[in-house]
């Protein structure tokens, strides 16, 4: 802001984020690449109000964010909520195998899920700690944004935040039909057009 001769307080890009991130979010859905079918799902640690929660995500093998979910808690309920939510989106690809870490929640989730035809029979569940690094790397974007932050005052702000931080990285991957990885430009004029700030 001050390179452009504007003077503005943190607390505005604070409201900036909080009024638009989702809303960003929302409105890039319709323009995600399609998944593959093979999944990486994993969570990871998110402070808020001074507690840990948690941030389910998945991505698929070529590192395609496919959904994220922040949630209280880190069981079978919450895991199937998340299941729920990624089979929902346009963009994500029906899986033929999903691969997680070793948390308990996961198996029955998805047995689960299965038995109540959200998933088909024929789709393999993989417990594999290795299979699981493009995730865990994956991970690395989200922690760099929230450290500095020193956490969340509370969790309708975490979520709007992370809103943002996601559909961002979504961007920066390439996952946009008319942006590629490298082209700055064309991120930035699809930002702008989603919003009709040019023509």
């Amino acid at each position: 802001m001050s390179e452009r001769g504007l003077s503005v307080v943190h607390t505005t890009v604070f409201r900036w984020v909080q009024q638009f991130a989702p809303e960003l979010e929302k409105r890039l859905r319709p323009h995600l690449k399609q998944s593959n079918d093979s999944w990486r799902v994993d969570e990871t640690y998110i402070k808020v109000r001074g507690q840990w929660m948690y941030l389910y995500r998945a991505v698929d093998s070529q590192g395609q964010t496919l959904d994220f979910l922040l949630n209280e808690t880190r069981s079978k309920r919450a895991a199937k909520r998340f299941f729920r939510r990624v089979l929902g989106r346009s963009h994500v690809t029906h899986p033929r195998v999903i691969n997680v870490d070793q948390n308990a929640a996961y198996p029955g989730a998805i047995a689960d899920l299965k038995a109540e035809k959200y998933l088909k029979e024929i789709c393999e569940y993989r417990a594999s700690k290795y299979l699981n690094n493009r995730i865990e790397q994956d991970h690395r974007f989200i922690k760099r944004r929230v450290k500095p932050g020193l956490g969340f005052g509370s969790f309708p702000t975490a979520w709007r935040t992370i809103q943002g931080y996601e559909a961002l990285n979504m961007v920066r991957k390439g996952q946009i039909e008319t942006a590629d990885k490298q082209d700055i430009r064309a991120q930035n004029r699809f930002i702008s057009n989603l919003f009709g700030l040019i023509s």
